[in-house]
């Protein structure tokens, strides 16, 4: 974990950015750390955590700026010939772009890289501007490259540490299902009852499902315990239909796995010699109806 000068401004910001960076309304001048900075001095942080500023919220910002002005300055650090690179408040300046002001207010804050990383990280935390799928790589970001314990991080932003290892299972999901959570197709009851399927086909298949019939998290949640019912019952154990020493048992481990996938049901073969069984299970008149819809398309 960075400490030295860090460890100050962490216990900061465990109670908010406002803690880190003391407000004035005094106007001050350029030599001070807060000013009236040109828009056109100001660049991005490239390795900004948030990657969508929806055109909607961003939108209703700018209305709220043009009537009201920028209450928090952007939180900025020099990067030298005269410019300054956003540690925290994208939106904002986005926003103050969006409706052609001049001029935003910000302060300087003497950060390195790094440093300027973990306060856009835990800023962007705090302020709940990010998606599911953006926290946790922030979290993991946070974890991996300024080496906090999950305990740590959880003190840090005044969260669970459960509620962290949750939202980094997310990152075990297929980047559909990804895509489906950061655009709001599914909820996040949906992507954590999506977890409970080890297959990532599954994950997809059942994803569109939500996503077409407006699948409730708890109708998601019956499929997921079915599916491990199903597991659990081990229709693929050895039973008396034995392939023959002549015959030896064929691989249909892609197969069943591609079956499984499009059918979204535990699937079963048992081969005695060329001969054998495909078995599908099937709990309800209406699975069943499922089911042969999908078989006949």
């Amino acid at each position: 974990m960075l400490r030295g000068n860090m460890i100050e401004q962490k216990k900061a910001l465990g109670k908010g950015l406002g803690s880190l960076i003391p407000m004035t309304n005094k106007p001050v001048d350029k030599s001070s750390d807060y000013f009236s900075c040109p828009v056109s001095d100001i660049v991005p942080n490239p390795n900004q955590p948030r990657k969508l500023f929806p055109k909607e919220s961003l939108g209703e910002l700018a209305a709220s700026i043009e009537e009201k002005g920028i209450i928090q300055p952007i939180l900025v650090r020099e990067i030298g010939g005269g410019k300054y690179e956003i540690v925290a408040g994208e939106r904002r300046y986005r926003a103050a772009m969006q409706i052609g002001l001049s001029e935003v207010p910000v302060i300087v804050k003497d950060a390195n890289i790094n440093e300027m990383l973990e306060l856009a990280l835990i800023e962007n935390i705090q302020r709940q501007d990010l998606n599911p799928i953006e926290e946790a790589l922030a979290y993991k970001e946070l974890l991996s490259k300024h080496q906090y314990t999950q305990e740590e991080l959880a003190k840090q932003i005044g969260k669970d540490r459960s509620s962290i290892a949750n939202a980094l299972r997310l990152l075990k999901l297929p980047d559909k299902v990804r895509d489906y959570l950061i655009n709001n197709s599914i909820s996040m009851g949906h992507a954590r009852a999506l977890l409970s399927f080890d297959s990532k086909e599954l994950q997809i298949q059942v994803a569109e499902d939500i996503v077409s019939h407006n699948l409730s998290v708890r109708e998601v949640e019956l499929l997921t315990q079915k599916y491990r019912a199903e597991e659990n019952s081990d229709p693929q154990a050895p039973t008396e239909l034995k392939p023959s020493a002549e015959s030896p048992q064929k691989d249909y481990s892609n197969l069943i796995k591609n079956l499984e996938a499009h059918l979204r049901r535990k699937v079963a073969i048992k081969t005695r010699g060329e001969k054998g069984q495909l078995i599908v299970a099937f709990h309800s008149g209406d699975e069943l109806n499922g089911l042969v819809t999908r078989l006949l398309s």
